[in-house]
């Protein structure tokens, strides 16, 4: 028979392991009636005590499993935020504003133009040329945005090569000359900025930044025969600094760094061609004239975009068979057999070729030897209407024309 010392122990041990239910003792008979009202007590202090563990435990349960959904939730809401971020990249490659605007309308972007340059900086999965494209834009949010845009980037203590090699790995310079001239002017402005003294004006950066930008061509183009020597260099910046001329030593440094090493160019990721042709300026069927010895008509699928004219045997082939750039052509009516003849040509140089390429049926790609391109619209309509959408994309060297602009102003305020 246990003593009172000895049943508490049990009933202890018990309350220890409470999945363990035993029936209930019989209460001993030979215990004195205190004795057993003792023991009574504490049977169902025990009893109270299994029941506010097993209250606890049934609590703790809910928690537990409120916790594991609400991981489990997240998780999912994670999951379905990261599709649609991806989802809103891909539409940003293909259409800049559309993206962007798909991200603000699903709450991944704020609406503000430090937000959306923070998400272009960084450039995850984005598509440069898209970038470009996006900051390049004229109204007024996206001028806001290419200001922020420019301002994450630090160019302290860098000189003007590296300052220039930091800011075009960031997008691809798009190819209308206003919206290269809006942002190398966000640029100059920025790194004078950063630079404070070491040009007269942002103008003198604005220039001299197109310089480099063109030694870069005119040194590592292998289209390019004529190699221009650091003299030439130094020559044609002459008075670009308020009138007066920059240090040698400047020049000559800027000179060695682009001779030795050229710019790197951002690659896109895939989706230059899906991007280029995804909104084009116009596009449809067309008769091009083959430059092979039998004059012969052929049908092609034309697609402008880009300042280029593009066209493919089929709607469906992935690549074009020809490249016709339009920079620095001229498109005038022509009479011929065939009606709504238009072509493509270089003024006042009927001999040369025309800059463009195409793919041979062995898939070799070739320089085009065309003098001119001789095409026929279906319609009078149609003829106008190409001409016209042609003639609008038909652009001079940006870079060349707005270097000669600037130089005019700095020129004029030297003498005024």
């Amino acid at each position: 028979m246990g003593t009172v010392s000895e049943l508490c122990a049990s009933s202890f041990q018990a309350f220890l392991h409470p999945a363990v239910k035993d029936p209930p003792p019989p209460v001993p008979d030979d215990l004195t009636p205190e004795e057993q009202h003792e023991l009574e007590n504490i049977r169902r202090r025990k009893q109270e005590l299994l029941e506010d563990i097993q209250r606890l435990k049934n609590e703790i349960a809910e928690v537990t499993s409120e916790i594991e959904n609400l991981g489990s939730t997240e998780e999912r809401k994670n999951m379905q935020r990261n599709k649609q971020v991806a989802m809103g990249r891909k539409k940003f490659n293909m259409d800049p504003k559309k993206g962007i605007k798909f991200l603000i309308e699903n709450d991944l972007l704020k609406h503000t133009s430090s937000d959306i340059a923070q998400f272009l900086y960084k450039g995850e999965g984005l598509n440069k040329t898209a970038i470009g494209d996006y900051l390049g834009e004229r109204d007024e949010f996206n001028l806001q945005v290419l200001h922020d845009f420019v301002e994450l980037h630090e160019f302290t203590d860098l000189n003007l090569v590296q300052a220039l090699r930091q800011f075009l790995w960031s997008f691809r310079l798009p190819g209308e000359a206003q919206k290269i001239d809006r942002m190398m002017e966000a640029f100059a402005q920025r790194y004078c900025q950063c630079n404070p003294g070491v040009f007269q004006s942002t103008d003198t950066c604005y220039i001299l930044s197109f310089a480099i930008i063109m030694l870069n061509t005119s040194l590592h183009n292998p289209n390019v025969k004529d190699k221009p020597a650091v003299e030439r260099f130094i020559s044609m910046n002459r008075g670009i600094n308020d009138g007066g001329d920059l240090p040698e030593d400047l020049l000559r440094n800027l000179y060695d760094s682009i001779k030795n090493e050229p710019f790197k160019i951002p690659e896109d990721d895939g989706n230059d061609l899906t991007h280029t042709f995804f909104n084009p300026d116009r596009e449809g069927w067309l008769l091009k004239l083959a430059g092979g010895r039998v004059k012969t008509w052929k049908r092609r699928w034309f697609i402008l975009t880009d300042n280029c004219l593009y066209y493919f045997e089929y709607t469906t082939d992935k690549e074009p068979r020809g490249i016709i750039p339009l920079e620095n052509l001229s498109i005038r009516e022509v009479e011929d057999k065939k009606p709504n003849c238009f072509e493509l040509f270089i003024p006042e140089n009927k001999d040369q070729v025309i800059k463009a390429c195409k793919t041979e049926a062995d898939g070799r790609v070739v320089e085009g030897n065309h003098t001119f391109y001789r095409i026929s619209a279906p319609t009078t309509e149609e003829k106008d209407e190409w001409m016209n959408s042609i003639k609008a994309a038909i652009s001079r060297d940006p870079f060349y024309e707005m270097l000669a602009t600037r130089k005019k102003k700095v020129s004029s305020m030297k003498r005024h």
